[in-house]
């Protein structure tokens, strides 16, 4: 647990950029469909522990480290339902609102449908080389995004209406080791 605590925050939030929650959901409703069978890796993050967000444009994911060195490695006790906190980047760009994606602390933001209608628990991707796998864990938000993006962002995305299609995001696991780039496609290999 001291691991943990010499953990900086991150970066905080620009309360300017905060958005009504009203305009949130407009926002949903005006987004295009994401991909369903076939998307692409759009960006990626590596936490380091003084707080700073690196955005690597190519990594290698591995059951091990996840994304190497990122404070999953160092965050006891390493769930691995955990490792990988993945967000559709439309949606994170709608909440943002101008501010960089890598504030949300997530690694990997995808063009994708990661609703669980399209992919639900043990539902297996191919991300460049690497296989990984949609845990059951749920991906809600918690003080550090109500801080970053507000109270109206917080409810959004933990709304019941919405709920199932993981606006939050949702967390997978690294089940083979493999590059995954910028760019790289991310292909939907089973559903079971």
């Amino acid at each position: 647990m001291d691991e943990l605590q010499r953990e900086a925050y991150g970066p905080p939030g620009d309360l300017s950029r905060h958005r009504r929650l009203a305009e949130l959901e407009s926002g949903l409703r005006a987004l295009a469909g994401a991909p369903t069978s076939s998307g692409r890796l759009a960006l990626i993050v590596r936490r380091r522990a003084d707080g700073v967000r690196e955005t690597p444009g190519r990594v290698r994911l591995s059951p091990d480290e996840g994304v190497p060195g990122d404070g999953w490695r160092r965050r006891p006790p390493r769930d691995p339902e955990a490792q990988l906190a993945v967000m559709r980047r439309d949606v994170a760009e709608l909440i943002a609102n101008g501010q960089p994606l890598s504030v949300f602390g997530d690694n990997l933001f995808v063009d994708l449908d990661i609703s669980t209608a399209n992919l639900p628990s043990g539902a297996c991707l191919r991300v460049g080389s690497a296989l990984v796998e949609v845990t059951a864990k749920p991906h809600n938000g918690c003080f550090k995004f109500k801080g970053r993006f507000g109270q109206d962002a917080l409810s959004f995305v933990q709304a019941n209406a919405t709920r199932d299609q993981n606006l939050r995001g949702v967390y997978w696991k690294v089940v083979e080791p493999g590059a995954a780039a910028v760019g790289d496609s991310i292909e939907v290999i089973s559903r079971l």
